[in-house]
């Protein structure tokens, strides 16, 4: 997002950083650690410890309290966060931002995440509810004792483009809110979906499609469940067919609509996804289970995580990594289980391109009318909006989310594959009277008890009652692995899965025609769920959940191609195999493994193509090289080999993609998913395959021509940015991460994003890897998609398990915890995650007590 440019801001902010008062400016928002505190609301006094990166181990005496204490301390040190992200999740960003966020603002009405969170209110238990309210108590006795400028510094700067801006109470609907922002995050196939039928109206043939998108390679990498499921067969899914050409406009305008949403929201980069692992006691040093994860998102200042441990003398004992906004623990452990997230990206949404004609739209044959209704979008500093949202029995329309993605085509019906389309023909044209729109059918948009869940999660002391929990867990559908200090370890796939009707969920489908209607959701028990594998071990990383041959259920065929997760399963089998103990030492150097699953594949083709001049040196890099792409000061860079090797390499995959593919739409161009990896793969076997011929050039060219010419260009590019000599080439040269703000960190204001962004620093891994520091090779090498956390849980010794984030606790600038885990992070080092109170008293360095 780009934040409206205030050169009266600038003036502010050389003012706060140059004087006596802009020190006291930033200092006066950062939070008390220590000494007393009056909190309204509680019972009896909470005392909380901080260690020496402020993280809080909080013990109180009953839910109540604690979850009060929550609402405050999250409020402290988060609050900007807390409020931006309601804004977000409401439509209302424009209240704060003015007129550069109304597109925004419209299409998330559109959706309407937030008329969706107060309908999930009353289908939440009384309790959850009432857990919510106390959060929010605690949230409000917050602000109800510090003005807007002392709560954080971005107030002070917004004050001055937005000075009629009043802070809010907390709602406790505002939590609820949060967790659509989230589904949204792990969507799954939606941007697939309109780029398979955005490449069919660009003109390449349904083949040439299909073979972008190879199926799942269950022979090379194992899912993550192996064992057969039972259940009860359902219909054979068929292809939606094709897709009218005149409905290509309206796909166009969503796409871009979606891909200019925040960047907190944004899906739409490769390398999403996440790690988790679980080794079964009798394969580890503890002798008991060891659990892992590292959820893989989008990187922000602060980071999306605050870590926390909750305790009192009721049901919740627990600690880990919580949503700043949201009452409880979302990942990590309680006294007797632990567990993890990685998303299980099934297709949970679906396009239907609609027939619209006015205010009314098209099924089976007959005009229905669209629901309509219309909301205000206050602007800050202009007039209010006044929007118009109609939606169909299939979701809501997000092509009519802006005056430009309303411009849609009514050109008569063309099949651009050249196939026929027996099942989603398109009804004839009506005079030029109507036209096509774009509605969205997705589960987050029905209302669901995924709150319900989390709190029943962090209080579940076994497998039953983890399943049990897990069943509420609707949306966003996720892999949960499990360990319990019994020795237990399991597999759950919760989530809202539907049935369909017609059609597999890959192309748009056509919303005149019932019979792609969504039938209903998979019932929970026929899920793929596994306890106590005879492997030992269960391994997540995005990749098929189960081979279909042994499932009768469709969850999607877009998945990660299982590159990361074959990994994960290599080195702990190989640990296995030599007779060796997984230890938690292990775990954590595995978290932070830096080989490259394409090179293997890629460089024997790579060394075999003659070279000339400077690029035989680049070439002789890839000799010898143990396809690990470390940076400098990486515990396994000493040399710098590795890395000037992982940065020709990278590059030269990079150079090899844009040539290849030159067939491919500008806005089409690959991403660098492990898609990409199993597509050229599969075409170095084809060397005389039309992908490798060059469209601008009279020659054909073949395979070797095409990875010589992109060596050659490598070398080039390399040179240009890092000298003449390829061994001082270094990955982490280019291989940047540069942390933003969500929200000031993208003004294009360099002071303001001096004070807000860190970085930039260049990190270790890449996309695809275990450690997953995503880049798109059509926008260039910096990072895009990072591993949010990384968590290990002892289940022998709890209080001997690690963490760590990828910034800090802080969410305010200059604060000494705005980016204290940062370098820790970077080098794949964590932090003690402790939970013995005695060890946690021990280790504090502030101590607060929260009184009545």
């Amino acid at each position: 997002m780009r934040v409206v440019r205030w050169s009266l801001i600038v003036v502010l902010v050389l003012v706060v950083t140059a004087t006596i008062g802009g020190v006291w400016t930033v200092r006066t928002s950062f939070p008390q650690y220590g000494g007393e505190l009056r909190i309204a609301g509680l019972s009896a006094p909470v005392t909380v410890y901080h260690d020496a990166h402020a993280i809080p181990q909080v013990y109180a005496s009953n839910a109540t309290d604690l979850f009060i204490a929550q609402g405050y301390l999250h409020a402290q040190e988060r609050f900007w966060e807390m409020d931006f992200r309601r804004h977000l999740t409401s439509g209302r960003l424009s209240e704060m931002f003015g007129s550069t966020e109304v597109e925004t603002d419209a299409y998330l009405r559109t959706m309407g995440w937030r008329r969706v969170a107060e309908q999930e209110w009353n289908l939440i238990s009384p309790q959850s509810r009432e857990y919510l309210r106390d959060y929010a108590d605690g949230v409000n006795a917050y602000l109800r004792t510090h003005r807007a400028t002392s709560i954080s510094l971005e107030y002070s700067v917004l004050k001055l483009s937005a000075p009629g801006y009043r802070i809010a109470p907390w709602d406790p609907i505002d939590s609820l809110a949060w967790l659509k922002a989230l589904a949204w995050d792990l969507l799954g196939n939606m941007d697939d979906e309109i780029e398979r039928a955005s490449l069919l109206a660009a003109g390449l043939s349904r083949t040439q499609v299909e073979q972008l998108y190879p199926a799942y390679p269950y022979d090379q990498h194992s899912p993550i469940v192996t064992a057969p499921k039972a259940a009860k067969t359902t219909a054979a899914h068929t292809s939606a067919g094709a897709m009218p050409a005149a409905a290509a406009p309206a796909l166009a305008d969503v796409d871009r609509a979606m891909r200019s949403m925040p960047d907190l929201v944004d899906n739409a980069f490769p390398g999403i996804g996440s790690n988790s692992w679980v080794i079964s006691g009798t394969h580890t040093a503890t002798g008991k289970p060891i659990l892992a994860n590292d959820p893989h998102l989008e990187p922000s200042m602060p980071g999306i995580w605050y870590q926390m441990g909750l305790h009192c003398a009721c049901q919740f004992n627990v600690e880990g990594f919580t949503f700043s906004g949201v009452p409880g623990v979302i990942i990590g452990h309680n006294s007797r289980i632990a567990w993890g997230f990685t998303n299980l990206d099934p297709d949970v949404s679906d396009l239907y391109l609609e027939r619209v004609r006015g205010d009314q739209y098209e099924v089976d044959g007959r005009w229905r009318d669209l629901a309509i209704r219309k909301e205000t979008i206050k602007v800050a500093g202009g007039k209010p909006v006044t929007l118009t949202i109609r939606t169909t029995g299939n979701g809501p329309l997000l092509s009519d989310a802006s005056a430009e993605l309303r411009a849609i085509g009514t050109k008569p019906d063309v099949d651009p594959s050249g196939s026929s389309a027996p099942t989603a023909a398109a009804p004839a044209a009506d005079a030029g009277s109507a036209g096509y729109a774009v509605a969205l059918r997705w589960t987050a948009l029905d209302p669901g008890r995924t709150m319900d869940a989390l709190f029943a999660l962090d209080a579940a002391g076994n497998w039953d009652e983890f399943r049990a929990a897990a069943a509420q867990f609707e949306v966003p559908a996720q892999n949960i692995v499990y360990a319990d200090t019994n020795g237990n370890i399991g597999y759950q796939s919760p989530g809202r899965i539907p049935v369909r009707g017609k059609g597999d969920g890959r192309w748009p489908a056509p919303g005149w025609d019932s019979a792609y209607d969504w039938t209903g959701y998979l019932p929970f028990d026929e899920l793929p769920s596994e306890l106590n594998p005879p492997e030992g071990f269960f391994a997540t990383a995005n990749q098929a959940v189960i081979d279909p041959a042994n499932y009768p259920h469709f969850l999607t065929d877009d998945w990660s191609y299982g590159y990361r997760s074959q990994r994960i399963k290599d080195m702990i089998s190989s640990t296995i195999a030599s007779g060796a103990k997984v230890s938690v030492a292990d775990v954590q150097r595995m978290q932070f493994d830096n080989r490259n699953g394409l090179a293997p594949a890629l460089v024997p083709a790579l060394l075999v193509v003659p070279q000339r001049g400077a690029a035989v040196k680049a070439q002789d890099l890839l000799r010898g090289w143990d396809f690990q792409e470390p940076a400098d000061g990486d515990p396994d860079s000493a040399t710098g080999r590795d890395s000037a090797a992982a940065a020709y390499f990278n590059v030269v995959w990079r150079q090899l993609l844009s040539k290849t593919f030159d067939e491919l739409p500008a806005d089409r161009k690959p991403d660098g998913s492990d898609r990409w990896w199993l597509v050229v793969t599969n075409l170095l076997s084809q060397p005389d395959s039309p992908w490798w011929d060059n469209r601008s050039t009279p020659a054909v060219e073949t395979r070797d021509d095409i990875l010589g010419q992109a060596m050659a260009a490598a070398t080039a590019e390399l040179t240009k940015k890092l000298g003449d000599d390829p061994a001082d080439w270094r990955w982490g040269a280019i291989h940047t991460l540069y942390v933003q703000n969500q929200s000031f960190g993208t003004s294009g204001i360099g002071p303001i994003e001096w004070l807000f962004n860190y970085g930039p620093v260049g990190v270790s891994g890449g996309s695809n890897l275990v450690n997953a520091t995503g880049w798109d090779p059509s926008a260039g090498y910096e990072v895009n998609a990072v591993p949010s956390m990384r968590m290990i849980v002892d289940l022998s010794n709890l209080d001997a398990s690690r963490w760590v984030q990828l910034t800090g606790e802080s969410g305010h600038a200059f604060s000494d915890h705005y980016h204290d885990q940062f370098d820790l992070w970077r080098t794949g080092k964590t932090l003690p995650m402790r939970w013995n109170e005695a060890t946690i008293k021990s280790s504090s360095v502030d101590t607060l007590t929260l009184k009545p």
